[in-house]
């Protein structure tokens, strides 16, 4: 009897949701958010087997017959067709792994959109600067993800042809015509970066397992960018800097996902959110206390308003600040959420040694100007000659060099800069940017959104205190005494009384007096 062929992709609803490690955290929560009865766009996934396969040497046997027929139930679920009008149905090919690499592999929105496509956006909405904008968007991300092409600003004035015609002339090739050839790509591309230099060194740094691969979700576009009522953003259940039982996050008005986390805008805060679409903003609000009820931790939730109505598109265990970590640890083991077995396992020696390790007196800086101003993106202080690039933030730091990382903005091709270095700054973002949210997980001091002015401190020796300053020179610190601490304080007894010693500070340690510069 010939065995069945294999199945290479999954439509995603609210049924029990499939194993994690065959269809990635992304798609595995959105099947949970609609178990919940959230409200999420339509979507399907190439499970990790068929990265698997693609990885062995070729494109999956029957996985684009498999996705034409999700095509299909997308055509059906939403009513809208793809590849042409009157009511186009646009996609998004986003990766997923089983475990959160949060900007290190590759997205494609708004695929299938063409000349035609375009003309029928535009008779739908009666918006043609929509329309225009979001043909624009997606040929400039094609471009990059798919085609490898220098980064390209195609001029929003122009023409698609002329767009068309420099992503030619910079790529070598044209872009495909037939949307389905665009999507087999794009899953492609997706695949790959799997490997990418970026991919690769972040697993490495966190141990994370090679081997694991990437699904491909493929879902329904909804539009940020369509007009005044409508926007994206990113809401944190918990105070990801602090752990604070107090919602966070940022939103951006006729924007697309990709704009909040790029860091080449600088979003409001949420509660501006409140003033434009009040009723979205008190849904999600909701949203965020059922997510984090059923996680039983602090969420991280993207999330898109299309002319007033809310959208949920992702909601995954939050990146977070060692001191977020431990506070919202016990305060969920306080509120019942979790037992204090879970609230010791949840903060790593590693987070607790960074809320040991020195800290910038009052005293230190008396008299000071700072030599830059932003938000604080991750809580500590280091100090370091700062450095414009990654590449030479990795190198100087392997000769043992502490290095601070400054740039405009950074981007998953900087992460082994963000490894290397002691801290980040950044000119521009907000604290949901992608350097923020890596410099949280890595455990850097980070300040974003300090202005242009932050790029002439590169080449001088500076002290950042991730509360949101940088200043000049290095700056002599102090040890903080753990017995002075009320949280860390709590978490060493409650894992005294459990019998767990990771957090027991060696013999002769310093409790309060003065170290030397933060290096």
């Amino acid at each position: 009897m010939t065995a069945a062929a294999p199945r290479w992709t999954l439509k995603l609803g609210r049924g029990p949701s499939p194993d994690r490690s065959l269809i990635g955290g992304k798609a595995a929560s959105i099947a949970r958010m609609l178990s919940l009865n959230l409200k999420v766009p339509p979507a399907f996934v190439v499970t990790t087997a068929a990265c698997a396969a693609y990885q062995a040497g070729e494109f999956p046997a029957g996985l684009e017959t498999e996705i034409d027929d999700g095509l299909a139930w997308l055509e059906a679920e939403t009513g809208r067709r793809f590849g042409m009008g009157p009511s186009p149905l646009l996609l998004s090919v986003r990766s997923g792994a089983a475990i959160s690499m949060p900007g290190m592999m590759d997205t494609v929105l708004n695929l299938g959109i063409c000349d035609e496509t375009e003309r029928a956006l535009t008779v739908e909405t009666g918006q043609h600067s929509f329309a225009r904008d979001t043909h624009r968007r997606f040929l400039e991300l094609y471009a990059s993800i798919v085609m490898k092409a220098p980064s390209l600003h195609l001029d929003p004035a122009d023409m698609p042809e002329t767009w068309r015609a420099a992503i030619a002339a910079a790529a070598g090739a044209a872009i495909p015509e037939n949307p389905r050839d665009q999507l087999k790509e794009a899953v492609t591309a997706v695949f790959d970066s799997w490997n990418s230099r970026r991919a690769r060194k972040y697993r490495q740094h966190n141990g994370i397992d090679d081997s694991l691969g990437t699904a491909v979700t493929i879902q329904a576009m909804v539009f940020g960018n369509l007009d005044d009522s409508s926007g994206t953003g990113v809401l944190f259940s918990r105070n990801p800097l602090t752990g604070e039982r107090k919602p966070f996050g940022e939103y951006l008005s006729r924007a697309q996902g990709e704009d909040v986390v790029s860091g080449k805008f600088t979003p409001l805060r949420l509660d501006a959110m409140h003033d434009r679409v009040g009723e979205a903003h008190g849904l999600l609000l909701r949203a965020s206390e059922i997510l984090e009820r059923d996680s039983r931790d602090m969420q991280d939730i993207e999330f898109t308003v299309q002319q007033g109505e809310l959208y949920l598109l992702q909601a995954r265990s939050a990146k977070r600040a060692p001191l977020a970590a431990v506070r919202a640890a016990i305060e969920m083991a306080q509120e019942g959420l979790i037992s204090k077995d879970e609230a010791v396992a949840r903060v790593s020696p590693d987070q607790f040694r960074e809320l040991s390790r020195p800290r910038l007196p009052e005293a230190a800086t008396a008299g000071m100007t700072p030599a830059a101003k932003g938000e604080g993106a991750c809580p500590g202080v280091a100090s370091g000659i700062a450095v414009g690039s990654a590449d030479e933030a990795e190198r100087r730091g392997a000769m043992g060099e502490s290095v601070i990382l400054v740039r405009e903005t950074t981007s998953p091709e900087d992460v082994h800069g963000m490894i290397a270095a002691r801290a980040i700054v950044t000119a521009h973002g907000g604290a949901t940017s992608h350097a923020a949210v890596v410099s949280r997980s890595l455990g850097r001091p980070c300040v974003v959104g300090c202005g242009d002015g932050a790029l002439a401190l590169i080449g001088e020796t500076l002290t950042v205190d991730g509360s949101g300053m940088v200043w000049r020179g290095a700056l002599k610190l102090v040890t903080p005494s753990i017995d002075s601490d009320p949280l860390l304080g709590t978490l060493v007894t409650w894992a005294r009384v459990l019998g767990d010693t990771k957090f027991d500070q060696p013999s002769g340690a310093p409790t309060l007096e003065a170290t030397g510069s933060a290096t």
